[in-house]
């Protein structure tokens, strides 16, 4: 999925998810939901939609384009299909190291509602992982360099660095709850564990 015409699939199928949708509120909310489409332009989306229609995974919904006909310029709107319900959960279920990376990680994110606690589990540590990664190339990095940067330099850097660990400690919070809503402890092993329930 590294591909960005793949990840502008799931996007578009994430969407309609919701309900159907015209080419052009589908790109509306491509930019306002998922950063990594900001500058999105309808000739990009366009032919995405054809080769989806093509594979079955959306159709042209009538309803809605028969609503809007009256309009001055009919647009066409586009639903998911049963087959498309598949594909969605088959690229998120099958997404691999590519959806931890900046771009990708955000639009997995936005349809976790949608995924199982094991695939969301995979990716957030995978997202983790990555960006731990990532932290230690950067204090190595300035480890070596700091007497050579420049005060606006290595502010630059600090910056990184800061907001990556904040990532990191916002993913560890979520990999938590989602392994205590995933795996729960009983109730009396949490009552055991109280400092109520000790023998005095």
């Amino acid at each position: 999925m590294a591909k960005r015409s793949q990840i502008l699939e799931l996007a578009v199928l994430g969407l309609l998810h919701e309900h159907p949708m015209h080419g052009y509120e589908l790109r509306r909310q491509l930019n306002v939901q998922l950063g990594a489409f900001r500058a999105l332009s309808y000739g990009t989306l366009s032919p995405c939609l054809k080769a989806l229609v093509a594979r079955g995974w959306i159709a042209e919904d009538d309803t809605v384009t028969a609503s809007v006909a009256a309009s001055r310029r009919a647009k066409i709107s586009y639903k998911l299909t049963a087959e498309g319900k598949e594909r969605f959960q088959e690229l998120m279920t099958t997404s691999g190291s590519a959806a931890w990376e900046d771009d990708n990680f955000g639009v997995h994110f936005a349809f976790f509602g949608r995924t199982s606690a094991g695939v969301r589990i995979r990716i957030l540590e995978g997202r983790r992982s990555r960006l731990e990664e990532r932290m230690e190339a950067v204090r190595a990095s300035l480890a070596r360099s700091r007497d050579r940067l420049d005060s606006y330099t290595l502010e630059l850097q600090r910056h990184g660095l800061e907001s990556t660990e904040r990532e990191v400690r916002w993913l560890n919070e979520l990999i938590r709850t989602e392994h205590e809503q995933a795996f729960p402890v009983p109730l009396h092993q949490q009552q055991q564990g109280s400092p109520e329930s000790r023998p005095s």
